[in-house]
């Protein structure tokens, strides 16, 4: 019974580590001679069981160990089964907006890059910031995660496995790019599917549920955080997930819309499952007595009834957790180097240049993580911006609002961040806790009603600043025309430029001539 011996322990991580090494590096040896472009993406070559797979890894961490028994803890089974919801459903909108997306943008790999041929460089280089701050964001937490995990699983220091990690997806990122993330991460997703399932299930078999604390427990009653949960936590996956780019990667590598359909559909069901199952754990803890109180720390729910299992439960548990973060941690690192050749040097740089850049981010990368405690708090702006921004972002796909503009888009986001910082400041009644507001300090899991007013202000403070700003510009656009004596154009069909001439049709007419713009003008706004 217990955790493994201090030998033991290492030697499954770095065994693990190794084995995930050379089957990367294996991988990106059969990929030297491929191009700058397949290094960056893979567009139209997978079928959906490969991105079905792809699909859970990305959407996956070993911060699911820590996330989801907490809530399940603090909301009962009605937080857990939004949570676990808001988390798998998401990937369906990949499913049926990437096909959309791609026929607008045939040429791209990201969102940034319709972005960009839709509203202009301006709103595409600020979507491809929030993009990119995202994702650092996301390595971050995810080094995170897996330092406290080795820890609560071993009792070892976490910072040694972090590095190694950070090693082995650069080496195997650096030499194979997004092909050899993609490929990897369908073994590692294999994996990890096989072992939460060995685990969770060897967990529930084996632990001694009090039923006596069952009913006592409350967990089984919705509660006003349950029903707040509702609506905050779809808004907050849902919108975010449009940051992550190894989705939109995975979403343009798909070979046809029904593969991705199939494969998100696959991911979304599978991704449910698997958290629910990972999430219940925190309500076995707390029936089982492994939870000293309602009130304890519900995050280690999954490392307390671990501590009660033989020493082999945890080698498979140690197995996967390398693998999970594996396979999470080089689908961010990759995206983000893909994203930044894209939206920031215009895929310009040489294959070197790139790769130089899967080394430069982890330096920081660590570092911020060892201080893990107040970027996780930045972590969740992340959530706001995006709930402010995607909103607007997306009106832009209807082709009947070809008159919407990238102003519009940039102070829709911008406004939505204020208006949080407006109701805030109106519910607590001074501007200092309305600013704190935006940071989320009190988190989600609070008592009262800001958290979810501020991710009900944000969308739709958005929408309103963006709807402000199209009148405004529509207005100065007006006056600008009959100041100055030119055509007030601000409806006109951007696909389209119609010309006046001065030649004279029979009669006298004035002839008026419409003629299709240019391929590369025109696409800004298909």
């Amino acid at each position: 019974m217990g955790i493994p011996s201090f030998e033991a322990s290492n030697a499954i991580i770095y065994l693990t580590y190794g084995a995930l090494l050379l089957s990367g590096v294996a991988v990106a040896w059969r990929l030297r001679h491929q191009s700058k472009g397949d290094y960056l993406s893979s567009n139209r070559t997978q079928k959906a069981i490969p991105l079905a797979l792809n699909f859970i890894a990305s959407g996956l961490g070993s911060g699911i160990l820590f996330t989801y028994p907490e809530i399940s803890t603090i909301a009962g089974v009605q937080g857990l089964v939004v949570y676990s919801l808001s988390s798998g459903l998401p990937l369906l909108a990949f499913g049926w907006l990437g096909p959309v997306i791609r026929r607008k943008c045939p040429d791209g790999f990201v969102l940034t890059e319709w972005t960009r041929k839709r509203y202009g460089a301006v709103t595409a280089l600020y979507l491809s910031v929030m993009t990119l701050i995202t994702l650092f964001l996301y390595m971050v937490a995810e080094l995170s995660a897996l330092q406290q995990t080795v820890n609560a699983l071993t009792g070892l220091d976490g910072l040694p496995a972090v590095i190694v990690e950070c090693v082995v997806t650069t080496i195997y990122t650096t030499l194979g790019g997004f092909k050899v993330s993609f490929i990897t991460n369908n073994i590692q997703a294999a994996m990890v599917i096989g072992l939460i399932l060995i685990g969770v299930i060897t967990v529930g078999s084996t632990t001694h549920i009090d039923r006596s604390l069952i009913a006592s427990s409350g967990l089984l009653d919705s509660s006003l955080l349950g029903w707040q949960l509702i609506y905050i936590l779809p808004v907050a996956v849902l919108t975010n997930d449009f940051f992550l780019s190894g989705f939109w990667m995975r979403t343009f590598a798909s070979r046809t819309d029904k593969d991705l359909k199939i494969g998100t559909a696959i991911a979304s069901a599978s991704v449910t499952a698997i958290l629910v199952l990972v999430g219940s754990t925190g309500l076995l803890a707390a029936w089982s007595g492994a939870l000293s109180s309602p009130s304890a720390d519900g995050s280690v729910s999954f490392f307390l009834l671990l501590a009660q299992l033989p020493a082999w439960v945890i080698g498979i548990v140690l197995v996967m957790v390398v693998a999970l973060s594996t396979s999470a941690f080089d689908s961010f690192q990759s995206a983000m180097v893909s994203t930044g050749s894209n939206d920031l040097f215009r895929n310009r740089l040489s294959l070197w240049w790139i790769r130089a850049g899967v080394i430069l981010i982890i330096a920081p990368t660590i570092v911020v993580a060892l201080k893990s405690p107040s970027v996780l708090q930045v972590y969740l702006i992340s959530d706001l911006v995006s709930a402010a921004l995607i909103p607007v972002l997306l009106i832009g796909l209807w082709d009947r609002c070809y008159a919407w503009r990238g102003f519009e888009v940039v102070v829709g986001g911008l406004g939505g961040i204020f208006t949080v910082w407006l109701f805030g400041t109106v519910y607590y009644g001074n501007v200092k806790d309305g600013a704190n507001l935006i940071l989320l300090e009190k988190g989600l899991y609070t008592d009262d009603w800001s958290a979810f007013g501020a991710f009900v202000a944000a969308p739709v403070g958005g929408l309103l600043w963006a709807a402000v700003a199209f009148v405004g510009r529509v207005v100065c656009q007006m006056v600008y025309a009959r100041v100055k004596g030119v055509r007030f154009d601000a409806f006109d069909d951007p696909r389209e430029l119609v010309v006046e001439t001065d030649e004279r049709a029979e009669g006298g007419a004035k002839v008026v001539t419409t003629v299709p713009k240019d391929d590369e003008e025109r696409g800004r706004f298909v």
